[in-house]
């Protein structure tokens, strides 16, 4: 395969599924990891996709512009790793804890399959999945049913009517942005309603985003920044963001990818 028909394979499946994988394409076009990444490099200086680690997505940023799970599973890998082992920490065994849809509690769910005696309320495929593979007998698994979102959430009046009638200690909720004016936002309606209707069902919220989110707008609120608990993110976080976070959430962890550091900012 020529280096342009095969640029032109690569662009084709980013435009399909959202988002490519280095590892993946070496597999499947049969070439080296040096070959894709030039590849990659070339469709990028193009502004053809989005160069992340690991892999790229497709362009677009708008409000609107709703990634599917493989496009967001390949940006700020070790970030969301880092997130999600420190807010793992924040669930005690024997509790409830629902997660939202999204790949940070995607990553989370990964760690929490090993706490004792966990009821898992979810409105994530993805997320359920993994629960369901770790196959523990003392583990509750919820999955609400709805109407699936490019991001495999169920979301829609389904979804919230089941989330309405059920009570947990805590949401560890996945945001697609977050800001002073807009707060913690998605780009999509349904999934912020029924993102809204699990916070109501919680005593606490734990928001877990990582440093990119700040200063990103989806089109719906699903809640201001004063009603999370917790904030969970990373330390590459700007300075106004975590003045922001500290001001109004009520702690605000940042976790270093490198394992070096913890920073803890507690109101």
């Amino acid at each position: 395969m020529l280096a342009q028909q095969r640029q032109q394979a690569i662009l084709e499946r980013v435009r399909r599924t959202g988002g490519v994988r280095v590892a993946q394409l070496v597999r499947d076009l049969g070439v080296s990891d040096m070959t894709i990444r030039r590849d990659l490099e070339v469709l990028a200086e193009r502004g053809l996709i989005v160069k992340v680690h690991g892999g790229a997505t497709a362009t677009g940023t708008g409000s609107t512009e709703e990634p599917g799970f493989a496009a967001k599973s390949v940006r700020q890998q070790a970030e969301k790793e880092a997130i999600a082992r420190r807010a793992a920490l924040l669930v005690r065994p024997g509790s409830s804890v629902a997660l939202s849809a999204g790949t940070t509690t995607w990553t989370l769910a990964h760690h929490l399959v090993d706490v004792p005696e966990l009821t898992v309320i979810t409105n994530s495929v993805q997320v359920a999945d993994v629960f369901h593979r770790a196959g523990r007998p003392d583990q509750t698994v919820v999955l609400v049913g709805g109407v699936r979102t490019p991001s495999d959430a169920l979301v829609g009046p389904v979804a919230v009517a089941a989330v309405r009638s059920l009570n947990v200690d805590t949401l560890m909720l996945g945001v697609h942005g977050m800001s002073v004016r807009a707060g913690y936002t998605t780009p999509n309606l349904l999934e912020a309603e029924t993102d809204r209707a699990l916070i109501a069902a919680a005593q606490q919220l734990v928001v877990l985003a990582d440093h990119t989110k700040w200063g990103t707008i989806g089109f719906s609120t699903i809640a201001a920044l004063d009603e999370a608990g917790v904030v969970v993110s990373d330390v590459g976080l700007p300075e106004e963001a975590r003045d922001a976070l500290s001001e109004h959430a009520g702690e605000l962890l940042l976790v270093d990818p490198s394992g070096e550091t913890e920073l803890e900012t507690a109101l």
